[in-house]
Formats: C-alpha cells, sequence, structure tokens
C-alpha cells in the first residue's frame, strides 16, 4: 500500500548524509587523477630527454627472466623500441615497489594493527576510526590526501626520481652493500616479488568490489572467493 512521506528531519537527515558520501567519493577520484599526473611527469617522460643513470655492472635484461617464458617480450618491443627498454623497466621496478608496500601495509591494516591517536584531530578522526579495505581511504579528510600526493611528489620528482632508471638510490640493502653475485640475485627477486605484488593488490581491490567484503572480512567470515 501507499507509505506516509518521511518526516522532513529525517529527510533532510539522509539528505545531508547523501552529499557526504558523493563528496569523498570526488575527493577520491581527484586524488587519483593528481596521483596519476605527478607519477607521468617523471615516471613516463620521453626517454630522449633523460638520460639514465645506471650503476649496475649487469644486463637489465638477465634480470626477472623467469622460466619458462624466458625474456618475455610477446609484442617485439626489444626489436622495435630497444631504447625504450630500460624506462620501462624502471617503470617496472618502481611499480612493484609501490605495489609491494601497499600489500604489506594492507595486510596489517587489515590485521587492525594501527597507530595510537589522531588522524585528524580536527575531525575527531582516530587511526583506528579508519575502516579496514579501500573504503578507508574515503574517510581520509581533503587536507590527508593532499599530504600524502605532496609526499608522492617529493618522492617521484626528488628524493628517488624516476629518470634514475637503475632505481639504486645509494642506500644500500638494509644499509649494507652485497657483492655482485648476490647484489644480481636479490635484484631478479625484488623484480618477480614485485610483479606479484602488483597482480596481488589489483586481485585484492577487484574481489573487494566484487565481494563487497575487505580481505579481514573475508577471512573473519571464511569467504574466500571472488564470487
Amino acid at each position: 500500500g501507499n507509505h506516509p512521506s518521511l518526516p522532513q528531519s529525517i529527510d533532510n537527515k539522509y539528505q545531508k548524509k547523501t552529499i557526504i558520501i558523493i563528496n569523498k567519493y570526488t575527493i577520491m577520484k581527484l586524488a587519483i587523477i593528481i596521483a596519476s599526473l605527478v607519477s607521468s611527469v617523471a615516471a613516463f617522460a620521453p626517454s630522449s630527454s633523460v638520460k639514465s643513470s645506471t650503476s649496475l655492472n649487469v644486463n637489465e635484461l638477465e634480470l626477472g627472466v623467469t622460466e619458462p617464458l624466458g625474456v618475455f617480450d610477446p609484442l617485439g618491443w626489444l626489436e622495435s623500441e630497444p631504447e625504450a627498454f630500460e624506462r620501462r623497466r624502471a617503470v617496472e621496478r618502481k611499480h612493484g615497489r609501490v605495489a609491494m608496500a601497499a600489500v604489506l601495509g594492507n595486510i596489517v591494516h587489515n590485521n587492525h594493527i594501527v597507530f595510537d591517536g589522531y588522524l585528524s584531530p580536527s575531525n575527531d578522526l582516530k587511526f583506528s576510526d579508519v575502516p579496514t579495505g579501500v573504503g578507508g581511504f574515503l574517510t581520509i579528510p581533503a587536507a590527508g590526501i593532499a599530504q600524502i600526493l605532496l609526499f608522492f611528489a617529493l618522492v617521484e620528482l626528488a628524493w628517488m626520481p624516476a629518470s634514475k632508471y637503475d632505481g639504486d638510490y645509494g642506500v644500500g640493502y638494509f644499509g649494507t652493500n652485497l657483492d655482485p653475485e648476490e647484489k644480481v640475485r636479490k635484484l631478479n627477486v625484488e623484480l618477480n616479488n614485485g610483479r606479484a605484488a602488483m597482480l596481488g593488490i589489483i586481485g585484492n581491490f577487484a574481489s573487494e568490489a566484487v565481494t563487497g567484503q575487505s580481505m579481514y572480512e573475508q577471512y573473519a567470515t571464511g569467504h574466500i572467493s571472488p564470487f
């Protein structure tokens, strides 16, 4: 049958909640766009305008080669665009490092390991108030997202510039310098772990979007399935 209309106070309440949700999604979209632009400035600059800095005595073609695929180049870019290989390898390495950090952070947060205190005192928002999963990003105030993007820009353009193609920023391996043979092994491990992490984090995002559950919620309910 017909239902009476909602009281004006309740109607206003739902309108306000809808506006807040729309604003949060708008902020998220803007953050993603800005982050993409920042990355594009350095990581995808034309290779002819930037000279690579290579201090590793190793052939990059020998790194990341995994059997049975060997040197995987289905589009033939090594022959058609050999000058672009080093830049693409640098992009792969950097994205792998970001993805490994993302996977680790996702696991830590989904186990409810968080900082004490407030993420935003002015918004009365504690670190423990941020939900697990992708939805947690939507709770970060706009000023916090701006700080994150500024930090990205600092790393990408100055501290660890993408134009330094070898990815060696002179900090060693946890502060120690490895012998050449061990260094090659570690570089192979890094590339392959980075590839796995890129697949892992995007798979986690996709699974959360399909199931509506974060990693923690899926494990807690025994719902280990993408459907």
